[in-house]
């Protein structure tokens, strides 16, 4: 077919990405082959994203889950696919609150590029690579990623002139500081510096449901094959709006945002807080720190090139070959990684329990894991006060996903009956939500002394109505 006869150009700068969550995710291309216009595609095909393939998406989960083989790349571009939803939904409302806001096509690509490019930043195991070698540094992987967006991809990124529905307005260029602000906001003093239609976009970035965890939700739950919940995107995106104070939840989206926050604790109850996971994360304190420190001594923001190949292929090469160098200390920690590899579990669950969080706000005390390990400890007979063991509470994780943990957030509820916004506590739509429960686990090197483990733990837990000493 000759160009001319072709019935419409709406295929000209678009290609689509076969993706088994959104079915599928377009994104921008040039228009004319061999043009040198800009687009999504130039950032894709970045070293900085083709990086991400080679970081999986969850940290220790694969390990127990043999499907959850996905990688940071494919959920980095899921991620822009539900932000562009978002985007043409929520642009009326937003320029009517915020009659500044630029032309619907800047918005829509604005976060559809700060959705690609939230995780660009992450390093091998993910928050585990935060907790453990980035926090030296007072230093997260969005902090990382905002030092790429500006150094690295800032002048691809300034170099777009349109979005997958259309050109920018005249005069309207990206800002890759835009994108490096939506994935982490700055200090309180830059924030202040920001125009208020962007301050209510960050929203959809660090809410209770953002353009990430609705997402990886979905992702996460499929790959895994713990697909027991639903999500309802398109109702919950249906009734998402701004007003004049952020972004609202229609009172007619309670019931999916519900079902989207039941689905979320179950992943991380049956998922990332599965006990094999956790057992694997054990073990992975002890090394993981030691093994980044030698690998990469200096802060990464020093040396961003560096930073370019750390990635979890990089981190397993480079233990494959500790385990033939002289450094004792080396042989050593490739010897413990070599047993994660090989999913030789060190540490083997003894005790666990499962505490609701409405037992907890009727008065049980929940300290942290080493607290409990001293109270454990005191009550074991004397022939086992150095046994080694270790408790995990999970729900205590401090990784910002951890929907657990943030008890004390509100969502603004629009009621359509007194047409007015209200701040309605979390722990209000949480109520009717089974599945809130912290895990208390007991960890030792083998099952030999369970049962000294197992009632030394409820003595130290004191009132607690349901627990399950273990052998499994």
């Amino acid at each position: 077919m000759k160009k001319k006869d072709c019935p419409s150009n709406v295929y000209d700068g678009l290609a689509l990405i076969a993706d088994p969550i959104h079915a599928y995710a377009f994104f921008t291309v040039p228009q004319d082959n061999g043009s040198a216009e800009k687009t999504e595609k130039d950032i894709l095909d970045s070293p900085w994203m083709q990086r991400l393939r080679r970081i999986y998406q969850l940290q220790s989960a694969r390990w127990v889950y043999p499907a959850a083989e996905h990688t940071r790349f494919q959920h980095s571009l899921g991620t822009m696919h539900v932000a562009g939803e978002f985007a043409r939904h929520l642009y009326p409302s937003l320029k009517d609150v915020c009659k500044d806001t630029p032309s619907m096509h800047y918005v829509e690509e604005l976060l559809r590029l700060s959705g690609l490019l939230h995780d660009v930043g992450h390093g091998p195991f993910g928050h585990f690579f935060d907790e453990h070698y980035l926090s030296a540094w007072g230093l997260t992987h969005e902090d990382i990623g905002r030092q790429i967006i500006v150094k690295k991809l800032g002048a691809l990124i300034s170099r777009i002139a349109r979005g997958p529905s259309g050109s920018f307005a005249r005069g309207e260029a990206l800002d890759p500081q835009q994108v490096a602000y939506l994935i982490k906001m700055p200090d309180a003093r830059a924030e202040v510096k920001q125009p208020r239609w962007l301050q209510w976009l960050r929203q959809l970035f660090s809410g209770i449901y953002t353009v990430d965890n609705l997402d990886y939700v979905q992702r996460d739950a499929y790959m895994t094959g713990f697909s027991l919940d639903m999500v309802d995107m398109p109702r919950l995106r249906y009734y998402t709006f701004f007003t004049k104070d952020g972004l609202a939840l229609h009172q007619s989206g309670i019931s999916a945002l519900r079902r989207f926050l039941n689905a979320r604790l179950n992943l991380y109850s049956n998922v990332y807080f599965h006990r094999t996971t956790r057992a694997l994360d054990l073990h992975l304190q002890e090394i993981f720190s030691d093994t980044l420190q030698m690998m990469y001594p200096e802060s990464p923001v020093k040396n961003l090139d560096a930073y370019l190949h750390c990635d979890e292929w990089s981190l397993f090469s480079e233990m494959q070959g500790w385990l033939s160098v002289k450094d004792a200390r080396k042989r050593r920690l490739a010897l413990e990684w070599q047993k994660i590899h090989a999913r030789e579990l060190k540490w083997k669950m003894s005790f666990a329990a499962e505490i609701s969080i409405d037992q907890i706000q009727r008065g049980t005390e929940f300290v942290g894991a080493e607290n409990y390990e001293s109270k454990i400890r005191e009550r074991l007979p004397a022939k086992l006060k150095k046994l080694a063991f270790k408790v995990d509470v999970a729900t205590q994780d401090p990784r910002p996903l951890n929907p657990i943990a943030e008890p004390g957030r509100q969502i603004n509820i629009f009621n359509p009956v007194t047409r007015r916004t209200s701040a309605e506590p979390l722990n209000e739509i949480y109520r009717f939500i089974p599945a809130r429960v912290r895990h208390f686990r007991v960890f030792s090197l083998n099952h030999d002394h369970d049962e000294d483990l197992a009632m030394a733990a409820e003595a130290a837990l004191g009132n607690i109505e349901k627990s399950l000493p273990t052998n499994v």
